[in-house]
């Protein structure tokens, strides 16, 4: 880890415990080298500070383009391993930062949904996941984050001390669908894309929190 990076990693592995009596669920199962995408549910401006804060490696994460033009923030973010993406997060220039941070062996955290849910619950996902993950030979792990909607909702101005939660799943391998979209119809393939988005969010909706560790 850059200073800067494990100077914020140590801040906020201390401001959850602090501020939130976090709980961190299954670590070892993000690979501490080699590339991987981290897939988790979005309730919070608390989610990407919170799966990153889990893992024992540096992450890649993604912020709208326009924040790097202040020059002082851009060159935080940049120490924190941000990449800059349009604001819908689909642009040829945020894809292939995403897809170089992984084919240089890096982590990156996606969320399938693409926004933060407005009342708490899961969304459906977007395929624009899907077309990263074609695109990379990264296993994917699915991650679930619990309690940040009470902590941090959209609908809130400032964050709450609620109790957040976080767990990492079995990661999981697109291979057989990697290969079919070599060859297939574009029709095919945009299913592919669907499919995939599809999958990981049914993983994450699969994890569940111990009972004593549920966010109050």
């Amino acid at each position: 880890m850059k200073l800067v990076y494990r100077l914020t990693w140590l801040f906020s592995r201390a401001s959850f415990a602090l501020g939130h009596r976090w709980r961190v669920l299954n670590p070892e199962r993000v690979p501490l080298t080699g590339p991987v995408i981290l897939a988790a549910n979005h309730a919070s401006y608390l989610d990407p500070p919170l799966v990153g804060s889990g893992v024992r490696r540096p992450i890649n994460y993604l912020a709208r383009e326009s924040l790097f033009r202040f020059p002082v923030f851009g060159w935080y973010l940049r120490q924190l391993n941000v990449v800059p993406v349009d604001r819908d997060g689909g642009g040829a220039a945020g894809l292939k930062g995403i897809l170089d941070r992984l084919h240089d062996g890096g982590a990156v955290i996606l969320f399938p949904e693409g926004t933060r849910t407005g009342d708490g619950q899961l969304q459906p996902a977007r395929a624009g996941i899907g077309l990263t993950v074609i695109k990379s030979d990264a296993p994917v792990v699915p991650v679930r984050v619990f309690g940040t909607f009470e902590a941090w909702n959209r609908h809130m101005k400032l964050p709450r001390p609620r109790r957040v939660m976080v767990k990492y799943g079995v990661p999981m391998d697109f291979k057989a669908l990697r290969e079919e979209a070599k060859t297939c119809s574009k029709v095919r393939l945009k299913a592919i894309y669907q499919e995939i988005a599809d999958q990981l969010m049914a993983a994450i909706a699969k994890l569940e929190p111990v009972e004593d560790a549920l966010p109050k």
